[in-house]
C-alpha cells in the first residue's frame, strides 16, 4: 500500500470512473480532505509525501463506500446549508441546495425584531428551521417528524449549532395544539412509481419515508393545507418546497382553502421550487 497523497487521489478518482460516479473528482478530493483534514494548498506542497497508513487505509475504505453509491454526505456526516454546518446520516435526506429557496422565502416574509412562533412540518435533519432560527434569533421554533431516529439528528444539529427549538414526535398535526406565525415544510414529494427510476445514492442509500408521496406526489401537501388552517394565526404563512412540475397543482390546493397571496417561486435553474400563502384574517378554517 503506502501510496503518496497524489497517488491516492488517482486512486480515489480511478475508482470512482470505474464506477459511474458523476462528480468522482470532487469526491475523491472532499473524501480526502475529511479523512487527512487538509486544504487544498497543503496537499500542492505535500503531494510526493506519504499520509500514515490508518488514514490512507480509511480513505480506501471511503472511496469504496463512495463507489457503492453511498452519499457523501453520509460518509462525512457533514452537509452545509444556509452557511451553516449539518450533522446527516442514512436516517435523514442530505440537505439540497434548492432547498435553501425555501428558507429565503420564510426569512422574507419574517420580520427580524419580533418574537414569531415557527412550525417545521417533516424536520428530517431539522436544516430548515434551524436555517430560519439563526438568522432570526428572537424567534421560537417546533421541528416535527415521524422519524424518531431523524429527530435525533435534529436535536443534534440544534445542540451543535447552539441553537435552540423543540422537537416533536408526530405524525403531522397529531400532537401540535398551538398556533403559529409560520408553518414550513418539505414534504415527501415524489410519486411512488418514479422512486425506482432514481439514482442509487438517493432510492437505495435515503430513507423511503422521507421520499415516498403516494400515487400523486401530492398525498401530505393535500393533508397539511386542509389541517394547516387551524393551527396557523390569523395572516400567518404557510410555505412548501415542492417537485418542479407540483407548483400549479399545490397553489391550487391552497387556493382552494382559501389561502391568499399564494405565488410560486423559482430555483436557479428556472423550476418550480416553492409555494407560499397566507391564511385569511377570517378564521375560516377546519
Amino acid at each position: 500500500m503506502m501510496k503518496n497523497y497524489r497517488e491516492l487521489l488517482e486512486f480515489g478518482k480511478s475508482r470512482l470512473e470505474e464506477q459511474g460516479i458523476e462528480n468522482l473528482r470532487l469526491d475523491a478530493w472532499l473524501l480526502m480532505e475529511y479523512v487527512f483534514q487538509i486544504s487544498r494548498t497543503w496537499y500542492f506542497l505535500h503531494e510526493e509525501e506519504q499520509p500514515g497508513e490508518k488514514e490512507e487505509k480509511q480513505y480506501i475504505e471511503l472511496i469504496e463506500k463512495r463507489g457503492a453509491h453511498i452519499p457523501l454526505q453520509q460518509l462525512t456526516h457533514e452537509a452545509y446549508f444556509y452557511g451553516l454546518k449539518f450533522y446527516v446520516d442514512e436516517n435523514v435526506l442530505a440537505p439540497r441546495p434548492d432547498t435553501e429557496i425555501l428558507v429565503e422565502q420564510v426569512l422574507e416574509n419574517l420580520p427580524g425584531d419580533q418574537e414569531l412562533e415557527i412550525l417545521d412540518m417533516c424536520t428530517g435533519s431539522g436544516c430548515i428551521l434551524l436555517s430560519i432560527l439563526a438568522n432570526r434569533p428572537k424567534a421560537r421554533g417546533i421541528g416535527t417528524d415521524l422519524s424518531e431516529k431523524a429527530l435525533a439528528v435534529a436535536e443534534k444539529n440544534g445542540r451543535d449549532l447552539g441553537i435552540k427549538a423543540r422537537w416533536i414526535h408526530s405524525d403531522l398535526f397529531e400532537k401540535i395544539q398551538e398556533q403559529y406565525d409560520v408553518i414550513v415544510s418539505n414534504p415527501p414529494y415524489i410519486r411512488t412509481d418514479v422512486i425506482q427510476g432514481l439514482m442509487e445514492e438517493v432510492r437505495l442509500h435515503e430513507p423511503y419515508m422521507a421520499l415516498d408521496g403516494h400515487d400523486d406526489g401530492l398525498y401530505f401537501y393535500r393533508k397539511i393545507i386542509v389541517q394547516a388552517g387551524g393551527y396557523l394565526k390569523p395572516g400567518g404563512l404557510l410555505a412548501f418546497e415542492i417537485g418542479y412540475d407540483q407548483g400549479e397543482a399545490v397553489s391550487s390546493l391552497m387556493k382552494e382553502q382559501g389561502y391568499r397571496q399564494v405565488q410560486v417561486v423559482k430555483d436557479l435553474a428556472g423550476l418550480d421550487r416553492v409555494v407560499t400563502g397566507r391564511k385569511n384574517q377570517e378564521e375560516k378554517y377546519v
